[in-house]
């Protein structure tokens, strides 16, 4: 094997959570971030947990990078928070440290509950304070007003993807990710996806 890939292999673990609720995409963020990653040659776990099958139940996935034996992220284990929703990247705290990247979402999409008036909605401004408290950094951004400046409101998934990336915690490049939408998504949407992604990277940057 080449000296290199075998350096590659050896490198330190990163662990990312997403977590969204379903009808959001951040299925097939995943599965591109995992084509990303076989393309940087870096091994790459994953798993997913469904809430209710329907449209909005929550998903949680994590993917673990690097020469991992688990794609278990135990409570505080977390390098990365990726949250597609305010309230649920406040619920899934408890797989953050004071270390941890917080990337999240501000359109809400308020749970069933609220809807027919059973709950109430955390104030945004509250979940950014506590979220700030706990963790290394937070990268906020409405990621729904990005999406329709992309040209699809649906590209929310890739405009959270190009934040995540923007921060260089995950042993990716932009090259990876870009040549991952190019694969993992339909000719016809390419440009919008790549658009909405790169919306999301210089977003970011201004955080």
């Amino acid at each position: 094997m080449n000296p290199a890939k075998m350096d590659m292999r050896h490198m330190n673990v990163t662990r990312l959570i997403i977590v969204a609720v379903g009808g959001q995409g951040n299925l097939l963020a995943s599965r591109v971030l995992g084509e990303a990653a076989l393309l940087a040659d870096i091994p790459v776990r994953m798993s997913e947990i469904h809430g209710m099958a329907q449209r909005g139940g929550v998903v949680e996935s994590a993917i673990v990078f690097g020469n991992a034996r688990s794609t278990i992220i135990s409570d505080g284990e977390a390098d990365i928070l990726l949250g597609f929703e305010p309230s649920e990247t406040l619920r899934a705290m408890n797989k953050c440290n004071p270390n941890t990247v917080v990337i999240t979402n501000l359109s809400p999409l308020p749970p069933f509950t609220v809807a027919i008036g059973k709950g109430q909605y955390p104030d945004l401004h509250l979940v950014q304070s506590i979220i700030r408290r706990k963790t290394k950094k937070l990268i906020a951004i409405n990621a729904v007003e990005l999406a329709k400046e992309a040209g699809n409101v649906l590209a929310v998934n890739m405009v959270l993807l190009g934040a995540l990336i923007q921060t260089g915690i995950l042993p990716v490049t932009i090259d990876n990710v870009k040549e991952a939408i190019k694969t993992r998504i339909k000719a016809a949407f390419v440009k919008i996806n790549l658009k909405a992604f790169d919306l999301g990277f210089q977003s970011a940057q201004k955080n």
